[in-house]
């Protein structure tokens, strides 16, 4: 680690100070961990088109997709250290910061719908919790959505009994760690970039992603059984640099906050297509035997990783967790 906050310490130096006094564009450079043709990949693509549009060229995003300047555990770091500007990580990335309100988003089945998620993610909850990352240099602009996550492996995941002893990917979470677990599995902490070959030659049997990110790092091919069980959400944090956002003209910030605005809606809207056509995509693949689980079905799988609830409520705070399930549930 002290390496590579070296090395992020030279890069940070001449990228951490917006040119606000340069006729040169400001640039950020927007880093992230996954493909280009997944709805956050695009959605970093649209907001790039924005902000230039919105502030007159006078800022250039620069996208980095795939993990093409850091890998899951390091762009954290780049971003505190001003290496890069802009991320949307996953939001389990922000336990290891101290921010551990966040991985309330990794309980299993505590959001119903994509209508119950957004009254979260676009409520004042939301807010509260994207107003906490002020403390560690960092400013939360808005919640990304992927999906809801399916499992998939080399073995069948139809119900408990099909868990036991396999070994799942999963990204760091204490939350997901302990949802593994509470199915009989073993879980994985692995970086995304890793998950394909991982999957290819057996270090791991399977793991969870939503539709789209499982098409596009072509998961299907190297998994033959998978369960649409839509049992945890994946979203992410589009979060900037404190120093550097404080830093920019107010005219310039206002034109970003817009550009970010509309990429939302846009995120959010080609999310739930991406999914749809991911799935359908791979369905017809032949390559991957999907299975879609009855009502009853996914209740009983919900209710066996029930206990993460009392093993990780004090994790993350027992209010929020109540506080979330009871805006959930209002009509």
């Amino acid at each position: 680690m002290r390496k590579l906050s070296a090395s992020l310490l030279v890069a940070a130096a001449t990228c951490l100070a917006p040119a606000a006094q340069s006729e040169e564009p400001i640039i950020i450079k927007f880093s992230h961990v996954v493909a280009v043709d997944t709805p956050k990949g695009r959605a970093a693509e649209k907001f790039k088109e924005l902000a230039n549009k919105y502030t007159s060229g006078k800022v250039k995003v620069e996208v980095y997709p795939s993990s093409q300047l850091y890998k899951d555990k390091e762009e954290m770091e780049a971003l505190q250290l001003g290496a890069v500007q802009m991320l949307a990580p996953s939001l389990a990335k922000f336990g290891p910061l101290g921010a551990r309100e966040f991985e309330v988003f990794d309980f299993p089945c505590i959001f119903p719908d994509k209508e119950g998620l957004h009254k979260v993610t676009q409520g004042p909850v939301g807010k509260q919790l994207l107003d906490k990352l002020g403390s560690k240099g960092i400013v939360g602009l808005a919640y990304w959505d992927n999906g809801f996550k399916i499992f998939s492996s080399n073995k069948p995941v139809k119900a408990q009994a099909d868990f036991k002893g396999q070994k799942m990917r999963i990204q760091s979470s204490k939350v997901l760690e302990a949802q593994m677990r509470s199915l009989g599995a073993i879980p994985q902490v692995m970086a995304f970039s890793e998950v394909y070959q991982a999957l290819q030659t057996g270090v791991v049997d399977g793991t969870e992603n939503p539709p789209s990110n499982m098409y596009t790092q072509k998961m299907h091919e190297v998994q033959k059984y998978a369960n649409v069980t839509d049992h945890g959400y994946l979203g992410y944090a589009v979060i900037v640099n404190k120093k550097f956002w404080e830093g920019l003209p107010a005219d310039v910030r206002a034109g970003l906050e817009k550009a970010m605005q509309e990429a939302t809606v846009f995120a959010n809207d080609v999310a739930g297509k991406d999914n749809e056509d991911g799935l359908t995509a791979m369905k017809a693949s032949g390559k991957t035997e999907f299975y879609q689980p009855t009502a009853a079905e996914r209740e009983a799988l919900c209710k066996v990783m029930q206990p993460v609830y009392e093993q990780m409520g004090d994790r993350v705070g027992k209010e929020l967790i109540t506080t979330i399930q009871k805006e959930v549930a209002a009509k």
